[in-house]
This record gives structure tokens, C-alpha cells and sequence, in this order.
């Protein structure tokens, strides 16, 4: 039986220094009380231990809502606490070590920051896309350059693999990439950096939802 994929409607990953007063487990659980359907842990700056302490205790704050975590650019912290799978980027390790690391249950994403790349995707070792930046670079100032919805749109018809949009996703952004053919929208710094992060991620989730049922309905006509 296939493995169900995850639901990359409202994607939250988290930030360390957007969420240091506050705390990394209370800001992802204010993200999952507002409805984020996916947790990546994504800390560049911690050492391995320190990404398992913060992974293991995510994973068990995670555990009742039935959230999955997955880890960012680290299959061996993943696999070190259970996580779903990893996101890699077009840098880090390459999808397929990752696969071979974590096995065929895993749940792994892949970067995608220009269009040209998805010549180049091997699709048979990842599960969906992250596509971006689209609005801005957001927290990553060393990202490339935003491609905007038009570069969303040319991944999207590129693929049938789903799709999230990231990079400066805010209000009012998520109707916008969801009409563009994403799966979803994840977002950093519109809900670890807000004053209240559950509501943010509310505000976000009735705006996918809502984009979502639009653009079912459009295509059932």
C-alpha cells in the first residue's frame, strides 16, 4: 500500500531566534492550535545533539495532534528521533542518500528555487516540493532571487508531485500560491515572528482553506 502523503496545506518551519522568548515548543504548538498541518525542525546554526534534544522534544509535544515533524537537511537527526523524513535543499545531501538513509516510508522534500530545476528532480526518490522564494527571501537572506507566481506556476505544471510555496509567505500571500497550483504554503516568520502566533496561523489556515475550496470548485465546473 502507498504511504499517505502529508498535508502541506499550512507548513510551518520553525525559526530559533523568532521564537526564543516564547520558546520553540510553544511556538509550534500556538502554529498547530492555529491549524499547521506539518512541523519542519530547521535550526542551521545547532549542532547535531542540540537539533535531537529540540527534535525529541517536539515530537512529544507533537504527539497528540498527530502532526508530523519532519527535520531539515539532517537524515541522521531525523532518524535519531523518529521523525517523518527531511527536507534537502538543492545544497545539502542529495535526496537519494537521504532516501537510502531513512528508507522508502520516509518523507523527503526537495528545494526547488528556480524553475530550470525541475529537469533535474528525481522524482522517484522525493515526495513533494518545496518551491521558492515566490514572494521574497524572507529569513534567508542568502536565497535566490523570488520568482514570483509566474516561476510558482511553471514548477506546478512541471510536476504532479505536490507542491508547497515558500519564501515571504504572509497574509494574504496563501490564496495566492494556492491559486497558482500549490499545495500549500509554508511560513516561517508571519507565525514564529508574530505576536501571537496561534492566531497567525489561523488567519493563514482560513485563507488556504478557503483558497483551496475555490479552486476545487473552479476545476469542477
Amino acid at each position: 500500500m502507498p504511504k499517505a502523503p502529508v498535508d502541506l496545506l499550512l507548513y510551518h518551519v520553525t525559526d530559533a531566534p523568532l521564537s526564543a522568548t516564547r520558546g520553540l515548543v510553544e511556538t509550534v504548538l500556538a502554529a498547530v492550535r492555529g491549524g499547521a498541518t506539518l512541523i519542519q525542525l530547521r535550526d542551521p546554526e545547532a549542532k547535531a545533539g542540540k537539533l535531537v534534544e529540540q527534535g525529541r522534544a517536539l515530537m512529544a509535544a507533537l504527539a497528540p495532534s498527530g502532526v508530523p515533524l519532519i527535520v531539515n537537511d539532517r537524515p541522521d537527526v531525523a532518524l535519531a528521533i523518529g521523525a517523518a523524513g527531511v527536507h534537502v535543499g538543492q545544497g545539502d545531501l542529495p535526496a537519494a542518500t537521504a532516501r537510502l538513509i531513512l528508507g522508502p516510508d520516509a518523507v523527503i522534500g526537495l528545494s526547488i528555487d528556480h524553475p530550470d530545476q525541475m529537469a533535474h528532480v528525481p522524482w522517484d526518490m522525493v515526495d513533494h516540493l518545496g518551491v521558492g522564494p515566490v514572494m521574497s527571501r524572507g529569513v534567508k537572506p542568502d536565497a535566490a532571487e523570488p520568482m514570483g507566481l509566474d516561476g510558482l506556476r511553471l514548477c506546478v505544471r512541471a510536476t504532479q508531485k505536490p507542491i508547497v510555496a515558500i519564501g515571504g509567505i504572509g497574509p494574504g500571500h496563501a490564496r495566492a500560491c494556492i491559486a497558482a497550483g500549490a499545495d500549500g504554503v509554508a511560513v516561517v516568520a508571519a507565525i514564529a515572528g508574530a505576536p501571537d502566533p496561534e492566531a497567525a496561523a489561523r488567519a493563514l489556515r482560513r485563507e488556504a482553506d478557503g483558497a483551496l475550496a475555490e479552486r476545487r470548485a473552479s476545476s469542477a465546473q
